[in-house]
């Protein structure tokens, strides 16, 4: 068991199934496999009978479980990693053109999901369809390289081009071939939110509006992103210096291991903490190798 400050305090909070997702993501990429597997596995006995897994108090999300696909393939058992697959290939909710809608009960697509769906259907030797999910939600919701929380909440919101941009690397990561269709948009996303980037080194919460509260948790994903894009040979490395200056800025708001300013669980729409958060603090402390 490692001693990692962000990391323990990472294990010791309640996490929704896509915060145990990314978290046995910066497992994996931390070469922590065994506790990884001991996360999913938790997971695995939360599977909904549709398939979707760590369903906890009536989730309403359709692909936020597709965060765990990576953790649940490596159990002993392959029918929950099974399961989870074909939920979202086969029976998840989506609108005429095959893009997955993000909840069961509404017709919505979120950024969010570009994280959820994209790396995992790469994972799943199924590039065909994580292009075609990036492409269907770029669609909808993408405006000069930013990304809208959602179809129905238009507003640039800092981390919802976090999650595409992370997603998207980690997607290539998974499967080089996606690098010459997604690794553009990529750039193109993470080049985006940089100019918007604060006198302190981090972001608004929207994007777009400088009276909006201090947000640490993109300049994180950023970094992820782009530390990923350049050890896979899609970035210049010029982007190793700016990923490195976006992980300076947050440092200093790690207090006792705990990563603050960032969006707040539960609702996300004011400053706190988060599981994902301390995720992706770890995400892009491992992508700088």
């Amino acid at each position: 068991m490692t001693d990692h400050p962000v990391l323990l305090t990472l294990l010791a909070m309640q996490r929704q199934n896509w915060e145990q997702g990314v978290a046995i993501h910066a497992l994996l990429d931390r070469g922590e496999t065994g506790l990884a597997a001991r996360l999913a596995r938790d997971a695995a006995v939360h599977q909904s009978p549709d398939g979707r897994l760590g369903t906890i108090g009536g989730e309403r999300g359709s692909v936020n479980s597709a965060a765990i696909y990576e953790g649940a393939v490596l159990l002993d058992s392959p029918d929950a990693a099974r399961r989870q697959l074909d939920w979202i290939v086969e029976r998840a909710p989506r609108a005429a053109d095959g893009t997955l809608y993000h909840l069961l009960d509404a017709p919505e697509c979120w950024a969010d999901s570009v994280y959820m769906l994209v790396p995992m259907l790469a994972f799943a030797g199924r590039p065909d369809l994580a292009l075609a999910q990036a492409e269907g939600h770029r669609a909808r919701l993408c405006r000069d390289g930013l990304y809208a929380a959602a179809d129905t909440r238009p507003q640039l919101w800092g981390t919802g081009s976090g999650w595409v941009a992370a997603g998207l690397a980690r997607a290539i990561r998974h499967a080089p071939e996606l690098a010459a269709p997604l690794a553009g948009h990529a750039r193109e996303v993470i080049d985006a939110c940089l100019r918007y980037r604060r006198r302190d080194g981090l972001f608004g919460d929207v994007l777009d509006d400088p009276d909006s509260f201090r947000e640490a948790n993109l300049a994180q994903m950023l970094a992820y992103a782009a530390f990923t894009g350049v050890a896979g040979g899609w970035l210049p490395d010029s982007y190793a210096a700016v990923a490195g200056s976006l992980r300076a800025a947050v440092e200093p708001l790690v207090v006792d291991g705990l990563v603050t300013s960032v969006c707040g669980a539960p609702t996300f729409d004011r400053p706190g903490t988060s599981a994902e958060a301390q995720a992706f603090y770890l995400l892009a402390e491992a992508a700088a190798g």
